[in-house]
Order: structure tokens, then sequence, then C-alpha cells
């Protein structure tokens, strides 16, 4: 397990996602480095996924919805995750589904009504920084669009430090990655050029065998072909954010990388 050598013990960082898997896929070890030098990590995963393909057989009465939340559990619980808390927003489709004018669906959820939600929770957490997915919706789709709208929001309300979760794209041309195939689903390009990224986390080999296992605990979305172990280091061993102001407690973990000027 990764040993840090700044201990962060009683403080929290609030981690915002759209769907189940992206918690491992996008940033694993910086949840569970932050967990093992002390720090609080507070999941907040805003949909079910649920209208996403399923790739194993459910059990008899089971639905994809609750296999979903059984595999986030486990994801969660590998990542070190002391609190999971789920939004309950229906699961938006890719850009232009219908689904995506459910009024319950994410895609069009109210982002001041559900910003204050994040931030009340992060008042309740005494949460010091946020993360949330990038601008770009790191590959377009609705829902981590949205995720980014709420984050964005939330921590200008509170004032926190606030991380975009990203990738980057110039890195990832040389590997395979789960976002590629996410972004030719939605027609859009992923992540952002390597110069616009602000930090680079690289995970340690312990780290990068829990993050492979956490995002393997979402078998109904992601076949092992999908994840193999040849590549997979260059894929997934390292961690992009595009740092919104001043530094804050991301900045302090070990083996991080300030890349660029903040934003």
């Amino acid at each position: 397990m990764f040993s840090s050598s700044t201990p962060l013990s009683g403080r929290t960082v609030l981690v915002l996602h759209a769907h189940p898997d992206d918690e491992a896929i996008f940033t694993g070890v910086t949840m569970r480095r932050l967990a093992d030098a002390g720090a609080r990590v507070v999941l907040v995963t805003a949909t079910l996924g649920d209208l996403g393909e399923t790739h194993v057989p459910l059990a008899p009465g089971e639905t994809t919805a609750q296999r979903r939340v059984a595999e986030l559990e486990r994801a969660a619980e590998l990542l070190g995750v002391q609190r999971l808390v789920l939004l309950g927003r229906r699961d938006s489709g890719l850009p232009g589904a219908a689904d995506n004018v459910h009024p319950d669906a994410l895609a069009v959820a109210d982002v001041d009504i559900v910003a204050r939600w994040v931030a009340a929770l992060i008042g309740e957490e005494g949460a010091e920084a946020i993360v949330h997915d990038d601008d770009r919706g790191i590959y377009g789709h609705p829902d981590h669009l949205a995720a980014h709208r709420i984050g964005a929001a939330a921590a200008r309300l509170t004032g926190i430090a606030s991380y975009q979760s990203t990738v980057d794209r110039d890195h990832l041309r040389a590997g395979t990655h789960l976002v590629q195939a996410a972004a030719r689903a939605t027609r859009q390009d992923y992540g952002v050029a390597g110069d616009d990224v602000t930090l680079r986390l690289v995970a340690s080999a312990a780290e990068l065998e829990l993050k492979r296992a956490a995002i393997a605990a979402h078998a109904s979305q992601v076949t092992p072909a999908a994840i193999p172990s040849a590549g997979f280091d260059l894929a997934y061993g390292h961690e992009w954010f595009v740092r919104d102001g001043v530094p804050g407690i991301l900045d302090e973990l070990d083996d991080v990388s300030a890349v660029a000027a903040a934003v």
C-alpha cells in the first residue's frame, strides 16, 4: 500500500462523478492515496449508470441499478472511500438521446438546486476541496458535462479548492484507455492537451493494482478484455487534473507534479 510522507488526517475531500466506474477509471489512485495519507474521502455518484450495457447476467430479480450499486460499493471500498453518497439522478444517454430530456435525468438537472445540495454536503463534511469532471465532460457525455457544471458551481458557492478531473489526450495517444471508446460513442474528443494539465499524479505499483481491481469490480460495465494487463500502466498509471485557482490538498500529495500554471 502507498505510504505517504504527507499526513492528511482530519482533512476531507469530496469527489463528484457522474456514473459508477468513473471513480475508479479517472480518480482511483488519487482517492486511494488521499485515504492512505489519512484524509477522509467522500464520493458522490450522481447516477447509477443503468442505461448502459450490462456485460454479465443478473441474478433472478436483480435490476441493473442494484448490480451497479453493489459494484460501486466494492470499488469504493478498494479505493478507501469513507462515505459513498448516491445523488439519485436518472442516467442520461449519449448526446441527442431521448433519455436526456427526461425530467429526472442528470443532463437536465437544475444546476443551482443540485449545487446547493452538494454545497450543503461539503459544509456537513467540512470538505476543503472538490474533485469533479472537466469542462468538456471528459469525453462530451451529457452526464459528465452536468457533473462539471454542478461541481464547479458548488466550488463557487463554498469557496473551496476545485480540481477538474481529466485525461491527457497527448499521453493517451500511445495507449489504450476506456475513454477512447467512450469518445468514439459521443463523437467528441476527450480530455485536454498535455499543456493544459495542471497536476499529474503517478501511481505506484501497489496503487495501480488496486486501481485495476476497482475498475474490474464494475464487471457489469467493464470486461476483462477492456483492461488487459499489458499496457495498463501506460494508460492508467497517471491521473490528471486542471486546478481551478490556488493550490489545495491534491497539490500536497506525494508524487504529484505541477505541470502548468493554475487557471
